[in-house]
C-alpha cells in the first residue's frame, strides 16, 4: 500500500516581521528587518553586553483577551495565535476529533513563567505563586493549549530538539499522516524566551552578536564579519493533511511536505560536526523520502544562524548532499533566531518560495565568506521556477532536520 501524500492546507505565524504569515512574508520579500533594541524592564537591571533582539512585531496582548492571555506563558500565547490563523486559513476542517493531532515543538518552553513564579515564591511566599505555574512552564504547554483550542484527540506531541524543534514537529506530523494514524495534524513550533537568563547564557557561550549600535545589521549569515546570532521569538504553524482527505473536502493546497530527514551528530553538545556528515544525511533523507533526485532541489532555505562555525559548515553539507546547483537564502538575517519556532516559520517560507516562485534575499552580506562556495540570494528577491526546496534546521545536541517541499 502506497503511503499518502502530505499536503499543506493552511499556515499561520506571528514573528518579529509581522503579526501573521502574510505580513511576515511580505516584509521578508521587502527586505525589512525585525531586529532592534530589546525592550523590557529587565534590560537595564542586568546591563548585559547584548542589548538587541528580534521581538514580536505584534504583542500577544494586542490579540488575545486579557484573561486568556494571563493563563498562558508567552510561548503558549504565540502558539495559539499562529494556530488560530493556520486553522482558519485551512478552512477550519471538519474532522473527527480522534483523527486530529497536534505536534508543536519548543526549544526552551515556559522559562519566563518559571523565573517569574520563582521570584514570587522567594520574595512574597507561597500564596503568591500561581496554581497555573506548571501548566504554563511545561514544554508541552504550547501543544496542549492548541489541542484544547481545537479539540484534538488524535494525540498531542511536543518534540524538544532545541533549534530544530519546529522542523521536527513538522516531520513527526508527516510520519503520523503517512502512517494513516490521523487525517489532519496542526504542527509547528513556538518560542518566546527573550529574557535575562537566556541572553546571559548565550552571551557566555559566545554565540550572540554584540552589534548593539547597528541592530538591523547584526544578523549577517554567510558574511565574513558575522559575530553570532540575534535571539528572537515567535511561532509558525501549518495544517497538514492526507492528500485524499484534503481533496475530499475541497481544500486549497498550498504545497506538499514531500519528504523529511532526521539525523544526529553525536559530536558536541553545542557545536556542529565540522564535516557536516549528519546534516548532509538529513538533507539526503529528505530528498530520498520525497522521491526526488538531488538535481530536483533548486533552493535551500538555510539554518544559517550567523555563527562563525555553523554557516560555512552547513554549505559544506548542502554540497555533499545536493551538489553545487542549489540557490541559498538565510531568513534569520531578517527574523533573528526564533529557536524552537525557527524551523516551522522557515518551513512556511520555504513552501511559499516554491509556491510563489520567489526566493527572499539574505540581508547584511557585504562580503561573502570565501568558504561559501554556493549561490546566495542577496540584494533583491530572486524569481525562479522551483520544483522543490529543502529547509534545514539544526539544534544544540546535534539535532539535524531537513524538510523537502514541492508544489501543490
Amino acid at each position: 500500500m502506497t503511503a499518502p501524500d502530505v499536503v499543506v492546507t493552511g499556515y499561520g505565524a506571528t514573528t518579529p516581521l509581522g503579526g501573521d504569515a502574510a505580513s511576515t512574508w511580505d516584509a521578508l520579500l521587502a527586505g525589512k528587518s525585525g531586529i532592534g533594541l530589546t525592550q523590557g524592564d529587565w534590560v537595564a537591571k542586568h546591563d548585559l553586553p547584548v542589548k538587541i533582539s528580534a521581538q514580536l512585531a505584534v504583542d500577544p496582548s494586542e490579540v488575545l483577551p486579557r484573561v486568556q492571555a494571563r493563563r498562558m506563558d508567552r510561548c503558549e500565547q504565540v502558539a495559539v495565535i499562529a494556530a488560530r490563523e493556520a486553522w482558519q486559513h485551512a478552512g477550519a476542517p471538519e474532522v473527527e476529533p480522534e483523527r486530529l493531532a497536534v505536534v508543536i515543538g519548543t526549544g526552551i518552553g515556559g522559562a519566563v513563567t518559571l523565573l517569574n513564579q520563582d521570584d514570587l515564591l522567594e520574595n512574597d511566599g507561597l500564596r503568591k505563586v500561581s496554581p497555573l505555574t506548571v501548566p504554563m512552564l511545561m514544554p508541552n504547554g504550547p501543544a496542549a493549549m492548541v489541542s484544547l483550542e481545537l479539540g484534538a484527540r488524535g494525540g498531542v506531541h511536543a518534540p524538544a530538539s532545541a533549534c530544530a524543534s519546529g522542523a521536527e514537529a513538522l516531520a513527526w506530523a508527516w510520519r503520523l499522516l503517512r502512517a494513516g494514524e490521523v487525517d489532519v495534524v496542526v504542527a509547528g513550533g513556538a518560542e518566546a524566551c527573550i529574557t535575562g537568563i537566556t541572553v546571559a547564557g548565550f552571551v557566555q557561550a559566545r554565540t550572540l552578536s554584540q552589534r548593539n549600535d547597528e541592530p538591523e545589521k547584526a544578523s549577517r549569515p554567510f558574511d565574513v564579519a558575522r559575530d553570532g546570532f540575534v535571539l528572537g521569538e515567535g511561532s509558525g504553524i501549518m495544517v497538514l493533511e492526507r492528500a485524499e482527505f484534503a481533496a475530499a473536502r475541497g481544500a486549497t493546497v498550498h504545497g506538499k511536505l514531500a519528504g523529511i530527514g532526521i539525523t544526529s551528530d553525536a559530536y558536541h553538545i553545542t557545536g556542529p560536526d565540522p564535516e557536516g556528515s549528519g546534516q548532509a544525511r538529513a538533507i539526503s533523507a529528505a530528498v530520498r523520502t520525497a522521491g526526488l533526485e538531488p538535481s530536483d532541489v533548486g533552493h535551500v532555505n538555510c539554518h544559517a544562524t550567523s555563527t562563525v562555525a555553523g554557516d560555512v559548515g552547513e554549505t559544506v553539507a548542502v554540497r555533499k548532499a545536493l551538489g553545487d546547483h542549489p540557490v541559498l537564502t538565510a531568513p534569520k538575517s531578517a527574523l533573528g533566531h526564533l529557536v524552537g519556532a525557527a524551523g516551522a516559520v522557515e518551513g512556511i517560507i520555504a513552501m511559499l518560495s516554491v509556491r510563489d516562485g520567489v526566493i527572499p534575499a539574505s540581508l547584511n552580506i557585504d562580503e561573502l565568506d570565501p568558504g561559501v562556495q554556493l549561490d546566495v540570494v542577496t540584494g533583491e528577491p530572486r524569481k525562479v521556477d522551483l520544483t522543490a526546496a529543502v529547509n534545514d534546521s539544526f539544534g544544540f545536541g546535534g539535532h539535524n532536520v531537513a524538510l523537502a517541499f514541492t508544489k501543490a
